[in-house]
């Protein structure tokens, strides 16, 4: 019997990595979702996640509390700071500083643990808010810290870094994700979804969503708050 590869995969319960954990399970990794709870002021995804792990089959998933807010600097945790309701220029007040060096540093420690060969992330570099640490060069370089940082890659067993979506438009995550069958309206999106993960419709993120739906010809089963 063929030993199936581990993957410890990284869900925030959103579009993009919802849509990486079903394309592992259709690759039949022995999957480890990781969600991480920083002080996101939308916090709806989370449960979403837990949700998407266990629909897909996880055979653990783990939510780390890591408080961001303490930090600070971003709308996303920081209650102060308005989340924009227009396309911006530069990089946006939602970014949250070291947020994906953090959670791909949990996820490395998870993956030496569980024994597993390779970590995925659903970060997005063609549509997507500019976010520095969402981009080819962050992820090949966190890949390079990793095999020295690490037990498994002294030992000459380098973690892997994976980032399937990373050259897609929002329309190919969707379509494929489709394909795979995925249930969008189980994901939350929204920089400021509500309790019930109703989107707002307005933010940089809802709009991404809406245009990747509306490109890709695929009706958009968000549940916004002005329809409820």
């Amino acid at each position: 019997m063929v030993e199936r590869k581990k993957a410890v995969v990284l869900v925030s319960g959103g579009l993009d990595s919802v849509t990486v954990l079903a394309m592992m399970r259709e690759q039949d990794y022995e999957i480890y979702a990781l969600s991480v709870a920083y002080g996101q002021r939308h916090d709806a995804e989370l449960r979403a996640a837990a949700a998407v792990a266990a629909r897909y089959g996880a055979v653990r998933h783990e939510c780390i509390d890591v408080q961001l807010g303490a930090v600070g600097g971003s709308a996303l945790t920081d209650h102060s700071i308005a989340v924009p309701q227009e396309p911006s220029t530069g990089i946006p007040v939602t970014y949250v500083p070291a947020r994906n060096t953090l959670f791909l540093a949990l996820a490395l420690g998870w993956a030496e643990v569980v024994g597993a060969e390779e970590i995925f992330i659903g970060v997005n570099a063609i549509d997507y808010s500019g976010y520095p640490d969402c981009r080819p060069p962050f992820i090949e370089a966190f890949e390079k810290l990793a095999a020295v940082a690490t037990k498994a890659g002294s030992e000459g067993r380098p973690l892997r870094v994976r980032a399937p979506l990373i050259q897609m438009s929002k329309a190919q995550i969707i379509a494929e994700g489709t394909r795979l069958g995925v249930d969008y309206a189980q994901t939350v999106s929204c920089y400021q979804a509500d309790a019930q993960g109703r989107a707002c419709g307005e933010c940089d993120s809802c709009r991404l969503r809406k245009e990747g739906f509306a490109e890709a010809g695929i009706a958009d089963p968000t549940r916004y708050i002005a329809n409820g």
